[in-house]
């Protein structure tokens, strides 16, 4: 009797714990055993309907441009409204077991900045497709002049396309305009433009936060300006942007685009900074060419085959050339006068007779220039690659002797770098200092990217180069900054801010004390 009562007690417990199990499967058919690390009260939110851990949403959400690093996330948020995100944040925050979050825009960083390794990523590019963002809307003040609010989500591309259309467009951009707002003004938002206007982060009048604890906070120069300057070069750290209200100025129609080839670096960089003192052009940057980093690559095909054959004759004789590329704006206003401002400006360079070449385009087709290469790569297979990138603020009094330790001694002697080599000076002038970004102390220092391309079984000699390059600049006390930096310890990180890591660790411990917010920048976490 005793036995038939136990037999019939444990098929009853039997069919509850099946019959519950079932019952969970239903409620959450798309939680895998890896989303259970998260706390259950989370799924039984609203937003539950918008976090997914299926296969695809965690393998999108893994890697990055780079594809050198892969973290993998709990879960993958699709918000259709800013209010998702901030009830995301809100709960963790809240949570006896607060879990890590991270913002993904476009995807663009390199070490797994936009990742969040067992923690939950926002899908910021979500709010676009379901309509939730801010959008991209142009006005005017009569205190401000004209400005875009644009959500956070939004891509520079659309941004473009959108202000255009009202003769408008934003002053500052990068090479590659499908980056997100959010994502640049993260990090600072450089390129040709940078010397005149300054970086992106310097041409934002007001942003929308979501801070670490789950605050939705509107901040400006006036208005929360702590948190303001704190976000704009803050890799994340401080807050989720959801919108930002963008400088605007008259859109150009064309631009003059010329390229003049040097084969003394020296007098390349004092024409560079000869171009940048007078703020005449709209647009200056420069460029190694060598035999492993060709004239014409994804950043723009510039040169004609004829041209390139010329240029591979008289690389062949140096061995490194530089390359030193302008722009000029104009339209109907001065159509008339732009080249002849153009010759009397490039009148007294020193780069190679014979060697400058020109071309005509139009704003959009000149700022949108890297898109063609991306198709192209992406056609070929090519563009999801390894990236292990280096970026890097060289001050001006130490160009020269990067140039001979670096350019010479190490890229061009082992022959390793498959992609662009960017070099090309700005002024700190234009950067505000109460911001998060860092830059080198002195007054003119260079833009340096190494944005090379490996592949699987190769990229790793290329990041040991990077490494070595590192090592040389500080045996050589070179006091560089690292830009999109990448580090992995709390000294290395304390150096990269230097006077500002003590406002920078406040500031985390202020809007982000549990240490919430953007765990793939390894500086808190």
């Amino acid at each position: 009797m005793a036995k038939s009562y136990l037999k019939h007690a444990y098929f009853i417990l039997l069919f509850i714990v099946t019959r519950t199990i079932w019952i969970m499967d239903k409620v959450k058919p798309w939680r895998t055993n890896h989303s259970t690390s998260l706390p259950y009260e989370l799924f039984t939110l609203d937003i539950s309907t918008r976090l997914r851990s299926d296969p695809n949403s965690i393998k999108l959400s893994s890697s990055d441009f780079g594809n050198m690093v892969k973290n993998i996330p709990c879960a993958v948020l699709f918000p259709t409204h800013v209010t998702d995100i901030i009830d995301l944040v809100k709960f963790s925050y809240n949570s006896s077991r607060p879990f890590t979050i991270a913002a993904r825009g476009n995807g663009h960083s390199v070490r797994g900045q936009a990742m969040a390794d067992e923690g939950v990523v926002v899908d910021m590019r979500s709010l676009e497709r379901f309509g939730g963002g801010n959008g991209i809307r142009v006005s005017w003040d009569s205190g401000l002049g004209f400005y875009a609010d644009v959500g956070g989500e939004e891509l520079w591309i659309d941004v473009l396309k959108a202000t255009v259309e009202h003769g408008l467009a934003p002053v500052s951009w990068t090479d590659y305009l499908y980056l997100s707002v959010g994502g640049t003004l993260s990090n600072g938002g450089v390129s040709g433009q940078t010397f005149l206007h300054g970086p992106q982060i310097s041409n934002v009048h007001e942003l929308d936060v979501v801070t670490g604890k789950g605050e939705f906070l509107t901040c400006s120069r006036h208005l929360n300006p702590e948190l303001f300057y704190a976000v704009l070069g803050g890799l994340g750290q401080f807050g989720i942007i959801t919108r930002a209200r963008i400088v605007l100025d008259k859109a150009p129609k064309r631009v003059k685009w010329i390229r003049m080839l040097y084969q003394d670096f020296s007098s390349f960089t004092r024409d560079q900074e000869h171009l940048i003192s007078n703020n005449v052009l709209d647009y200056v940057e420069g460029s190694l060419i060598m035999h492993q980093s060709s004239s014409n690559n994804w950043r723009s095909s510039f040169f004609s085959n004829t041209d390139q054959s010329e240029i591979a004759s008289l690389l062949s004789k140096h061995g490194i050339l530089y390359c030193l590329e302008v722009v000029k704006y104009y339209d109907d206003a001065n159509i008339n006068t732009v080249e002849q401002e153009l010759q009397l400006l490039l009148k007294h360079l020193k780069f190679n007779p014979g060697f400058v070449f020109k071309k005509d385009a139009s704003f959009i087709d000149f700022l949108n220039r890297v898109r063609a290469g991306e198709l192209k790569l992406q056609s070929l297979g090519q563009w999801d690659v390894p990236h292990p990138w280096l970026n890097l603020f060289i001050p001006k009094s130490r160009i020269m002797d990067f140039h001979a330790g670096v350019f010479i001694n190490i890229i061009q002697a082992q022959n390793k770098s498959t992609g662009p080599i960017l070099v090309y000076p700005t002024s700190r002038k234009k950067w505000d200092d109460r911001m998060s970004a860092v830059t080198p102390e002195e007054d003119t220092f260079y833009c340096v990217g190494l944005l090379h391309s490996g592949g699987v079984d190769d990229w790793e000699a290329l990041d040991a180069q990077n490494k070595e390059i590192l090592e040389f600049c500080e045996k050589s006390e070179i006091v560089l900054k690292q830009y999109l930096p990448h580090y992995n310890t709390r000294k290395e990180w304390m150096n990269h801010f230097g006077e500002k890591w003590s406002s920078f660790q406040d500031h985390k411990y202020k809007y982000d004390p549990k240490m919430i917010l953007a765990p793939g920048q390894r500086i808190f976490h």
